[in-house]
């Protein structure tokens, strides 16, 4: 089986949520309308934003059943990446805090989408 290289949020203005991450990922998008935003980040995975309203077939899920996560190197970096999405005035769901896999906080995007920044404990660390 192939791994998957593509994920897509369903989301109620596009070119709403795509300047946040536009903004969130310092990169322009390689697509937009105005109901499909798409990125394309430096290792290459699809990152795309499609209207829940014109979506086929149709969307009954909304934001916050699922995690968009971001792994750092150090816990430092957890801990400057939420001071500065805090500042940027993302809404924060949980702050810095350490857990049993490492430090970690949670944002949510403009659809109510989980944002996690974490940084893996030595121990038992899985490469990614």
């Amino acid at each position: 089986m192939q791994s998957p290289n593509f994920v897509i949020l369903y989301v109620d203005q596009p070119q709403v949520s795509g300047a946040f991450y536009q903004a969130l990922f310092d990169r322009e998008p390689v697509e937009s309308s105005p109901t499909f935003v798409l990125f394309v980040l430096d290792n290459g995975f699809k990152f795309g934003l499609w209207s829940r309203h014109t979506a086929k077939p149709a969307v009954a899920a909304t934001g916050g059943g699922a995690e968009i996560v971001f792994q750092l190197e150090k816990p430092d970096a957890v801990d400057a990446t939420h001071a500065d999405w805090a500042g940027r005035g993302l809404s924060i769901l949980q702050t810095p805090t350490d857990l049993d896999f490492g430090r970690t906080f949670v944002a949510l995007d403009p659809d109510k989408h989980r944002l996690r920044v974490y940084c893996m404990n030595d121990v038992g660390n899985i490469q990614s």
